[in-house]
């Protein structure tokens, strides 16, 4: 069965339907390749019995773009091979398609997003059926690579290259109703049905169509490279792009030069530069550690790789139709938001009525600004909101599939909550807790029902944070786990499942990275060396201000309950140099956090450029800073001391049984704590590093900064095996 069919009609519309064989959807592996060629070849030789041409597809989706498999496999000593691949199977026979002399339009069912994209923008004409989750774009740079099929050659000739740039580097991906307003999209219709004849009535409307740099009068919208208005934003885009990108990624750098070297030559120059570039992106490490984990790692783990494999109901997904948040501060509040907003029942418990309401008024803010930028309606604002029932009442609980306690990090608090709400479940309902810390098998302990309770660790702003840290306690059975695991993919959330341990496996690494930051402010480094080490590392936010917004009081209530259970169980606590830092910030400065007005940082402060602001509090400069030792510290240095202590941590975790696959482990460290995503994941970094010289790099670590960089015996043995993390 051939990849394409290729259907003449009466009128002499030719009709060519993508129909990969054996997939649920139409990439751009070599079988297809092969028939587009074959396609376009007789395409030629029929021409002068053609009146048009129409790009379909018989899958529930246009086209999905490139094979993933065959990209991450490239290496560089194939790249020759792949970028004569590249012109003479895609872009040269996407160039013939649109020079045909004929009209051709592609007929866009669903979603047209990386190569699938570049094959419409290759069309002279674009139909799209309208719907919700029908989305258009250009999302490679969210992998690591650039489009390679065309995209940054046409995409700034069709739009311009101030407003196709935005498109291209962030990788954004269009509703219908957006490209159309754009100007990328000739038309939309309300059902597949009416489809093929809007694009035939395209065609007639077109017989003479061609694409607009195909015309000798053909100028680029917006201006080339050397107008004065580009030329002016051409000048600081480097440095407003590699203030964003910290030099991690270098898919983005790598568009811009593509599209503006691209916007000074011809049409086919512009192509042979775009796929040299996509050549280099493609054998890169970056490249392969992104889609590794972003695409494959990810699509195992929301697959259900780490759920129980049986049946919870009726169905084999468990259908939670009722909630009970108990805690209506900023994370339960965030929670009752995300099930509300998935169409269920939610009700919000919490002490006081007025706390209870405060806590649905955080969802009604949310809603009303998606209704202000037409992301929603009234109708779906107001059947939103409606689902959660602000209470202060157990007895409100009653009938709840699952239960989310969200209080305080109290043990003795969540153990009471427990006891009250757990009788109020439905028959079947699971019980969970949102602790960030405390094991799950000691707050079960006061449950009735331990094979029902579990933890369910979200991530504040829970509204933004995708990851939801599934935790199995001791006596937590399967079916709560599998439970569990439909509930986080009902609300659209990316489930990690671990098993139990203090700090779990998120909260644990991301202590590592915090400790390490504090650790240096002690030792006397320059906490804006500190800050700006952790940013150009990859991590999002330096530690210092990530104390500042979780709170050094809680950070030091955690510890102190932390050292409480463990003595309480007959073990040693082990202080961490972070804590004598803390102490002073805490007793000493009486500064702990941006919530009480000021930590690490000051904020609410008048900046140089007359904006308010944060900075650094002068005083922990004063308190601490060794301006000789930060001078002879190498950036790399700290760099490394932020990625290697939460990599070590998290093959501990490994090590321990905490963490269930490698999977889980890259994607709950970037997604839960932001390990730097340029690197794939906290175990992809030692992957990409090599494993002896990880090994070797964390000896020198440890012998320089303390035993808490000593590699496991395990991954010792791994690098002697060469077996990496897989």
């Amino acid at each position: 069965m051939s990849a394409i069919q290729y259907d003449r009609r009466d009128d002499g519309i030719v009709v060519l339907t993508m129909d990969m064989p054996g997939q649920s959807a139409n990439t751009m592996n070599q079988d297809f390749r092969d028939a587009f060629g074959q396609c376009v070849e007789r395409l030629l030789a029929e021409k002068a019995d053609i009146a048009g041409v129409i790009v379909a597809s018989a899958k529930s989706t246009f086209f999905a773009g490139g094979d993933l498999k065959e990209l991450i496999a490239v290496q560089p000593a194939d790249a020759e091979r792949f970028m004569s691949m590249l012109t003479e199977q895609i872009t040269k026979p996407l160039r013939l398609l649109e020079t045909l002399g004929k009209p051709v339009v592609a007929a866009i069912n669903g979603a047209a997003l990386g190569g699938g994209w570049e094959l419409a923008l290759a069309c002279h004409g674009r139909i799209a059926v309208a719907g919700q989750n029908h989305r258009v774009g250009l999302p490679e740079v969210t992998l690591g690579l650039l489009p390679g099929g065309g995209g940054c050659t046409r995409l700034p000739r069709l739009l311009g290259i101030e407003k196709a740039l935005p498109l291209l580097i962030e990788g954004q991906q269009l509703t219908v109703e957006k490209a159309l307003s754009m100007g990328l999209l000739d038309g939309v219709v309300d059902s597949t049905g009416e489809l093929i004849e809007a694009a035939v009535a395209w065609i007639k409307a077109h017989p003479q169509a061609k694409q607009p740099w195909d015309d000798r009068a053909y100028k680029m919208p917006g201006g080339s490279p050397d107008s004065p208005k580009v030329a002016q934003m051409l000048a600081i885009a480097p440095a407003m792009l590699k203030a964003k990108t910290k030099g991690c990624y270098p898919a983005p750098e790598a568009i811009l030069s593509t599209v503006v070297e691209g916007a000074k030559v011809d049409f086919e120059t512009a192509q042979r530069i775009e796929s040299r570039y996509f050549t280099q992106l493609v054998t890169s490490q970056v490249a392969k550690n992104m889609i590794g984990t972003f695409w494959f790692q990810l699509n195992d783990v929301k697959g259900g790789k780490s759920r129980p494999q049986i049946e919870t109901g009726g169905d084999k997904a468990y259908k939670v139709s009722k909630v009970g948040v108990i805690g209506a501060g900023m994370m339960g509040a965030g929670i009752a938001y995300a099930t509300a907003t998935k169409g269920i029942q939610t009700v919000l418990k919490d002490v006081s009525q007025e706390q209870a309401d405060k806590g649905k008024a955080y969802t009604q803010n949310l809603l009303d600004k998606k209704l202000q930028r037409k992301r929603i309606s009234q109708e779906q604002r107001d059947e939103q909101l409606a689902l959660i029932e602000p209470s202060i009442s157990a007895n409100a609980l009653e009938g709840c599939d699952l239960i989310i306690e969200a209080v305080f990090e109290d043990s003795e608090l969540k153990a009471k909550v427990t006891r009250e709400a757990e009788p109020m479940l439905a028959p079947g309902g699971i019980f969970s807790t949102n602790t960030s810390t405390i094991p799950i098998s000691q707050l079960a302990s006061a449950s009735e029902k331990p094979a029902d309770f579990i933890g369910l660790h979200f991530f504040s702003p829970v509204d933004k944070m995708q990851l939801v840290e599934i935790i199995k306690g001791q006596k937590t059975s399967d079916e709560t786990l599998a439970k569990a695991f439909d509930f986080v993919i009902q609300i659209g959330k990316i489930p990690i499942v671990v098993n139990d341990s203090r700090g779990f496996f998120t909260s644990r690494v991301f202590g590592t990275f915090v400790n390490e930051g504090i650790t240096m402010l002690g030792e006397g480094i320059h906490p804006a060396s500190i800050e700006n080490a952790a940013l150009l590392a990859g991590m999002p936010v330096g530690p210092l201000a990530i104390s500042d917004e979780v709170s050094l009081k809680l950070m030091r209530h955690i510890r102190r309950q932390t050292e409480a259970d463990i003595k309480a169980d007959g073990g040693t606590y082990q202080k961490h140099p972070a804590e004598a830092v803390i102490d002073v910030m805490v007793d000493e400065f009486k500064r702990t956090g941006k919530a009480d007005g000021g930590g690490f940082y000051d904020y609410q402060v008048k900046l140089a450029n007359g904006s308010q602001g944060k900075r650094l509090w002068s005083g922990i400069v004063d308190r601490w800073t060794d301006h000789e030792l930060t001078r002879a510290t190498e950036l790399q240095t700290l760099k490394d001391r932020f990625l290697y202590i939460q990599a070590l941590e998290t093959v501990r975790c490994l090590d321990e049984g905490v963490l269930h696959s490698v999977a889980d482990a890259n994607i709950g460290s970037i997604f839960g704590i932001g390990f730097a995503p340029w690197t794939g994941g906290a175990l992809q970094f030692i992957n990409q590093t090599g494993l002896k010289a990880f090994v070797a790099r964390s000896l020198e670590l440890m012998a320089a900064s303390g035993e808490r960089f000593v590699p496991p015996a395990s991954l010792k043995a791994r690098a002697q095996m060469g077996k990496q993390f897989s």
